[in-house]
């Protein structure tokens, strides 16, 4: 199983110019060797780029990623990271979807497929991350 970021997703789908053959390419290689792996915060993020559910279910279909539920363990995680966030500077004041994501992989032990492993690395030094070097 591999969780994969709204990010490399959205370039596929916006066929964005500097990151859409790179995520296209990660993609394809992952899926044949991976189930792919998506949660409520990604659909959430994914669902700007659509006006209609129909249409971002189909996307979903046809690129093989299953909806998996976040374990309430990477719930709890996230929120002790945003802590971190926090007592380091951090500005925002709400968990960040990125905390829910990389919580999410971290718990389930599953590597997380992004072009934005920044956080990731900060947050979650033992998280495989699969990304640009």
């Amino acid at each position: 199983m591999l969780l994969v970021d709204t990010n490399v997703i959205l370039d596929v789908v916006e066929d964005d110019p500097d990151w859409a053959d790179w995520s296209q390419a990660r993609l394809e290689t992952a899926a044949l060797q991976y189930t792919l792996l998506i949660d409520a915060i990604i659909y959430a993020e994914l669902s700007v780029a659509y006006l209609r559910i129909e249409e971002l279910e189909a996307m979903l279909g046809t690129g093989g990623f299953r909806l998996e539920p976040i374990p309430r363990e990477a719930l709890f995680l996230a929120g002790k990271v945003f802590q971190q966030y926090r007592n380091r500077g951090g500005t925002k004041t709400g968990v960040l979807p990125d905390f829910f994501i990389g919580a999410h992989a971290a718990v389930s032990g599953i590597p997380l497929l992004t072009r934005d492993p920044r956080r990731y690395r900060t947050y979650f030094p033992g998280l495989e991350l699969i990304c640009p070097e």
